[in-house]
């Protein structure tokens, strides 16, 4: 019987240890939910022209995730804005009249979008910083990392 029990016992921790931890990992997701709006004075961007505004939306709902952008390079007036939305499985989508294939996926708490357009990929990722900003790196071949940090509105 006590046998028995320390089974149940054990068995019961590691049910418990494994619960707390998918939560944790859910929780992470949902924190990047919502609006970000771009710290340009922080971020690096690697000799690539310098953003003077831009935000990001991030809505995941149950696996559908939606992504937002905006931003406004300094010093043109051009302004590019696009969203898309991924359950995980690569999509297509069209912007500007150009095609381009996105993936979405968690790899523990940072949201991995890999974009695939004329053969060339662009890997984005974002996650969530100790002080509470997002940061999100980008790496396009051919080019230096570039690091953007965000604050949430």
């Amino acid at each position: 019987m006590r046998l028995q029990s320390r089974n149940f016992f054990k068995a019961s921790v590691i049910t418990l240890a494994f619960f707390a931890a998918s939560a944790a990992i859910a929780g992470g997701h949902k924190s990047l939910n919502g609006t970000w709006v771009l710290e340009p004075t922080r971020s690096e961007f690697a000799g690539e022209p310098a953003l003077q505004t831009g935000s990001v939306t991030i809505n995941d709902r149950e696996h559908n995730i939606t992504v937002s952008r905006s931003f406004t390079y300094d010093g043109a007036n051009e302004t590019f804005s696009y969203s898309f939305s991924t359950d995980g499985r690569e999509n297509s989508t069209i912007h500007q009249g150009k095609s381009f294939k996105s993936k979405a996926k968690w790899d523990d708490n940072v949201l991995k979008v890999t974009t695939t357009q004329n053969d060339v990929t662009v890997v984005e990722r974002y996650s969530l910083e100790p002080d509470g900003s997002m940061k999100l790196t980008v790496e396009r071949p051919g080019h230096h990392m570039i690091s953007l940090f965000f604050q949430h509105q």
